[in-house]
């Protein structure tokens, strides 16, 4: 594993010869600053509020790679001093689907600090968050020796057609997804990397029901204390080293754990995905795309009987998806 890491950290390396600096504020980053590193194509619709959100929360500064959007991004991202940008044009594929910018960005900037790393449509969400900004987190976790936070990725889908609600630039996109399913989930056990792999929901559901071990992964771990020496080594399911994985109990009791809000299921999901499934660029040839594309060409809507409309973090709590563990 210690060889597989460094190998991350090299490709790493090597992929940032991709990126060209297109606005450089990284000198306005201090000691305990909180970062987010994201990837984004296209998502000039969404930025304004996934900026607003991560704000509020208490996020200092934004690293950011733009993979070749072509719909105005920069204009929202221009002259703000939290804001960092690199633009490639190069494969998102080929880049470890934007892991190896990613990995590159963070081994630079953030090691020391706690980090965020999520997509443009996931939304964070810990336990007392509707009361305590993130750096209470962050201290707590400190304090406990904790250098990593799992997070599961929870679908969130508007109750009717997905076209049926047009969603706005700056909107919050909760306010029009904000069902989700209570159950039907499966947990294992990776035994490469020592994670949980979590599957269902929605997607497995409607998508991929004749095939539910090709389901997306739901496991996350999006907070991390970086150290140069780490690295993403699948999305955000895996860390290497294999250590901080290790974001449950094996023997009893909870850990604390939080949830992304994943709000892809807006109007605008038909052309992301059709743009997607012509591009290629995501793992196995875009097979999740292809099954989307289908799926809703037959039932263009994922809410059922048994949704449940999403409330707080305690209602998630209560239902067993997310935990306040021993954080009082």
């Amino acid at each position: 594993m210690r060889l597989r890491r460094k190998r991350r950290i090299v490709r790493a390396m090597r992929k940032s010869l991709q990126l060209r600096v297109k606005q450089d504020h990284t000198n306005n980053i201090r000691k305990g600053d909180i970062l987010l590193v994201t990837t984004v194509r296209n998502e000039a619709i969404r930025i304004p509020y996934f900026l607003q959100y991560y704000r509020r929360m208490g996020v200092s500064h934004f690293l950011i790679v733009d993979n070749g959007s072509a719909d105005g991004l920069m204009d929202h991202l221009a002259g703000q001093s939290d804001i960092s940008v690199w633009y490639t044009d190069s494969s998102y594929k080929s880049a470890g689907y934007g892991i190896d910018w990613m990995n590159s960005l963070k081994r630079r900037y953030a090691h020391d600090h706690w980090t965020l790393v999520v997509d443009p449509d996931e939304f964070f969400i810990y336990p007392f968050c509707d009361s305590r900004p993130i750096n209470a987190l962050t201290d707590w976790l400190d304090n406990s020796a904790i250098r990593s936070f799992s997070a599961m990725l929870l679908d969130m889908y508007p109750k009717g057609r997905l076209d049926e609600t047009p969603y706005h630039e700056g909107q919050d996109p909760l306010e029009i997804a904000n069902w989700f399913d209570a159950g039907n989930y499966t947990i294992s056990k990776n035994r490469e990397y020592g994670n949980l792999w979590i599957q269902g929901g929605p997607r497995a559901r409607m998508f991929f029901k004749d095939a539910p071990k090709r389901a997306p992964a739901l496991n996350k771990t999006p907070l991390v204390k970086w150290d140069k020496h780490y690295a993403y080594a699948s999305s955000t399911h895996a860390l290497l080293p294999r250590g901080l994985n290790l974001v449950y109990e094996e023997w009893g009791g909870e850990k604390a754990s939080g949830m992304l809000l994943h709000t892809k299921f807006l109007d605008t999901f038909a052309h992301k995905a059709g743009e997607e499934l012509l591009r290629k660029q995501h793992y196995a040839g875009s097979y999740e795309y292809a099954a989307y594309a289908q799926a809703l060409r037959e039932q263009p809507q994922l809410w059922c009987k048994w949704s449940e409309r999403y409330i707080n973090w305690r209602q998630l709590e209560i239902l067993g998806l997310m935990s306040k563990g021993n954080w009082a």
